[in-house]
């Protein structure tokens, strides 16, 4: 099929959206569709429009029903859309949900999280990483890298591990460095405050793809810290990796990780995720236990997975538009 998939994320972002929809251009094209990503969508034709983003995207989804009412939608539930637009901008968002023939989600408990009467075109895909090299051991000296990646934003409560490590003895050896651009000016301030007041805190600004992988590969803990989240793709990358993950008790990490995962902390609580992140210093078995379960999981975020569940989704608005 020839496929259209629209993005807000401009060609070049490092933003996690574009990432996807450049992932699923290459897993679809493998399985043998002709796939366009685009910014902008002004009514070109196609066999079937993916939409990353309910709300971000509503304008694009209503020009393509205006001009192919009979053809195959498919829209992307991102952490923002179910979390935070269908409450606060709900007609625009619920309207690009209800004229969605397939609706996806990126982690396994969205279907709770929107209304009832939309779950019956839920689709789950779970997003991809490559396998990559193994981590190295720690270093000899003990210290204990924790590793925070992703742009610096309210949703992503990105500071939230600096202020933690704050709370640590001084005779732990945590140290915290966080990848990610400053979404504003105010939180590029934040986290040079945060770096000049922080012995225990590092901020390395954007990085590239390779050095993050580099970061994580070299961390023993990753942190995500979310408030909200649709389904964070470098909870996949830690996983693929053996990286144990300490993170916020939302559904959307639930929704990835298990309702069963021991590393959870309550959002916004940065007394128990220090208290998590001298567990994983100093209990080796501990560590041992939360590697052990992202080891496990990782399995659920291979790219052949991720391929087949969006197949899945195309046979669904196929089947109904039919």
């Amino acid at each position: 099929m020839q496929i259209t998939l629209i993005t807000p994320a401009p060609p070049g972002s490092k933003a996690g959206n574009r990432a996807t929809a450049e992932r699923w251009e290459r897993l679809l094209n493998q399985a043998g569709h002709e796939v366009k990503v685009v910014t902008d969508y002004q009514g070109e034709p196609c066999d079937v429009l993916i939409a990353l983003h309910a709300w971000r995207s509503h304008e694009a989804i209503r020009r393509f029903r205006a001009t192919f009412p009979a053809k195959p939608l498919i829209v992307v539930l991102t952490g923002t859309d179910i979390y935070d637009h269908q409450h606060r901008c709900p007609d625009d968002t619920l309207f690009s949900m209800e004229q969605a023939d397939c609706l996806i989600g990126l982690h396994d408990l969205v279907a709770r999280d929107i209304p009832e009467e939309f779950s019956d075109k839920l689709v789950t895909v779970l997003q991809s990483a490559e396998q990559v090299a193994e981590r190295r051991a720690g270093p000899a000296d003990g210290a204990f890298q924790v590793c925070v990646i992703g742009h610096l934003r309210r949703e992503k409560d990105s500071l939230r591990a600096a202020q933690a490590a704050r709370l640590l003895p001084k005779t732990s050896k945590i140290s915290v460095v966080n990848a990610g651009k400053a979404h504003t000016p105010d939180w590029q301030t934040a986290a040079q405050a945060e770096q000049a007041a922080n012995a225990r805190f590092q901020w390395l600004g954007e990085l590239d793809r390779r050095a993050s992988q580099r970061l994580m590969l070299n961390s023993r803990v990753m942190v995500i810290s979310s408030v909200m989240e649709g389904g964070a793709n470098v909870v996949s990358e830690a996983c693929r990796m053996g990286l144990p993950i300490l993170a916020s008790d939302i559904s959307g990490n639930r929704g990835l990780l298990g309702e069963d995962y021991p590393g959870y902390f309550r959002a916004g609580d940065e007394a128990a995720l220090a208290s998590l992140m001298l567990r994983a210093e100093t209990e080796p078995g501990f560590l041992e236990t939360l590697t052990a379960k992202v080891e496990t999981t990782a399995a659920r975020f291979t790219p052949e997975t991720e391929q087949a569940s969006l197949e899945r989704a195309l046979a669904l608005v196929v089947q109904r538009r039919s």
